[in-house]
């Protein structure tokens, strides 16, 4: 083929990607830039929701944060909360504190894959990010705890990680001197009791809210804020991508379980998730839909961390994700997992996929680092 033809197709193709590039042949990108930047999302694409579901959230931002009408929020109860979460002395080893999992620095996560815990011992799932904790009605990958007060004891007793157990760590803080006058600003005595540890920790955790985003900024009208690929990459959320259906609201999670392949059933890695909390059959392999959120610098992802890269997160979706099949013997399995019928192939193109991972990191916030509080002594 002559030379010049050949520059004349790559220039034409070249246009077709950046300038005119069309999603299911409605709408160009300046056109998609215009409806999502509009400040009013009555005017947004429809998003492609699945027929199984009878509603959803649209995203959007962040609510306020809601505190319990049994633990309201107080500046005095934040402080010992943070103080409380920094402390390695809830630990039976006097070195593990909530902060070694929950690192401001990256993501409030701690960037492995499973976390290291009390002597060592590495866990068998990956440290969720704390970042909009907040907004999740459910904790821990198989939604163990109901509550951020009910979650605390969990690690203070798991013995993987900080090996107490939380009435042996109160009697530890309580002989601490330097607490009585948090614990008195907090709550008007200086009794330490379970029950006040959990809710100044819960307290100080509700207080971990993303920063405004690119995200938010774009669609409040400031239209400059995404590039072409960014903008195409929203709409692909929404439409073919199918995010949405599980990656809802301001917090981009539907706080529901699924099941999306990844139960290892039989195998190594093995996890069956929301089952070992509730014993019922139709929850094996099903984890939280973690929020989206951050998640440009809260990886690895996924329950178990294997996978290191956006990338590798979203070639599994294109795929469909795993589908795993029956084998000789397992025919009368009744806790074989099924992958959930919401995952389907996807067929993005390479180029739609640089456009997803390309949106999902406008949901990333200014990097802010927590100052560590001294501990009392």
């Amino acid at each position: 083929m002559d030379k010049s033809k050949v520059g004349v197709i790559l220039a034409i193709g070249l246009c077709f990607l950046f300038m005119g590039f069309k999603i299911a042949q409605e709408y160009d990108v300046d056109q998609l830039r215009s409806l999502y930047s509009s400040g009013d999302k009555k005017l947004w694409p429809k998003a492609f929701i699945d027929q199984t579901l009878s509603d959803y959230e649209e995203i959007g931002h962040l609510p306020k944060v809601k505190f319990p009408e049994d633990n309201p929020y107080t500046e005095a109860k934040k402080t010992l909360g943070k103080t409380l979460f920094f402390d390695p002395r809830l630990s039976v080893s006097g070195q593990i504190a909530c902060a070694s999992c929950h690192d401001s620095e990256i993501g409030w996560g701690d960037g492995r894959r499973v976390s290291y815990g009390h002597n060592r011992q590495q866990g068998r799932r990956n440290a969720m990010s704390l970042l909009n904790v907040a907004f999740a009605d459910k904790l821990f990958w198989d939604g163990r705890a109901e509550s951020l007060e009910e979650q605390v004891q969990f690690p203070v007793q798991d013995s993987l990680e900080m090996n107490f157990h939380i009435s042996l760590a109160v009697d530890r803080i309580s002989q601490i001197s330097g607490y009585k006058e948090l614990f008195k600003e907090a709550y008007g005595d200086t009794t330490v009791t379970d029950a006040t540890i959990r809710k100044a920790i819960a307290t100080y955790e509700r207080t971990i809210i993303s920063e405004s985003t690119r995200f938010d900024k774009f669609i409040d009208g400031e239209s400059d804020q995404y590039s072409n690929a960014e903008v195409l990459g929203l709409h692909l959320f929404r439409t073919k991508a199918r995010c949405i259906n599980c990656h809802q609201g301001g917090y981009f999670s539907d706080n529901e379980f699924h099941n999306i392949g990844l139960t290892y059933y039989g195998r190594k890695y093995e996890d069956l998730g929301l089952y070992e909390v509730t014993g019922k059959k139709e929850d094996v392999g099903k984890f939280r839909t973690s929020s989206l959120r951050e998640i440009s610098r809260t990886g690895p992802f996924m329950h178990n961390g294997l996978f290191p890269h956006l990338r590798g997160v979203v070639n599994m979706y294109n795929a469909g994700m795993p589908r795993p099949k029956r084998k000789p013997g397992q025919e009368q399995d009744t806790l074989f997992p099924e992958t959930s019928p919401l995952l389907i192939k996807l067929d993005l193109s390479d180029y739609e996929k640089f456009c997803l991972i390309r949106f999902l990191g406008t949901l990333e916030s200014r990097n802010k680092r927590e100052s560590v509080p001294d501990l009392p002594e």
